[in-house]
């Protein structure tokens, strides 16, 4: 019975991790432009040897850090619940904190959901239309799988309350 609430709770502990590491890091999208390989990522773009803040206000990428940074919070606050019923803790009896739990990382796997889904529909008519020799990167595909992490980390939370 409780093995369903602790693989929520590792799926979602994993999950949170990736969040933080692709929201982060700078490598979303790599291309290539004169002869030298360049990457972005949500807070800034590089250049061989330097970084530089976005600095335009680019409205894609605001909505990407705000959903990624939502979804973080639910995820996290998520954990917390779970980790709060997992330990049997008394405060909030009444309260369903494996459901309440499964629902906090069913919210944070749709924001990051979006979040990418805006990401790639903005990058994809963008740069496919205008670049020939540009791709994800592994901070994209982390998003990605932190989105299946957290689908998974409800599905095991919601369990839990069926069984409980």
């Amino acid at each position: 019975m409780y093995s369903f609430m602790g693989g929520g709770l590792f799926c979602a502990g994993v999950g949170n991790i990736l969040l933080i590491v692709s929201t982060a890091t700078d490598y979303w999208m790599q291309y290539r432009q004169s002869s030298n390989y360049m990457h972005q990522g949500l807070w800034r773009y590089c250049m061989p040897g330097k970084c530089f803040p976005h600095n335009d206000g680019i409205a894609h990428l605001d909505a990407t850090r705000a959903l990624m940074i939502l979804s973080l919070l639910a995820c996290f606050i998520g954990i917390i619940i779970g980790i709060m019923a997992f330990i049997h803790y008394s405060s909030f009896d009444r309260f369903d904190k494996t459901f309440a739990a499964g629902i906090l990382f069913f919210i944070s796997c749709f924001l990051v959901f979006l979040a990418m889904a805006v990401y790639t529909g903005v990058t994809i008519n963008y740069y496919g239309k205008r670049y020939g020799n540009w791709r994800f990167s592994w901070s994209y595909i982390i998003g990605w799988v932190s989105v299946v992490l957290t689908f998974f980390s409800g599905e095991y939370a919601t369990q839990q309350t069926k069984l409980h």
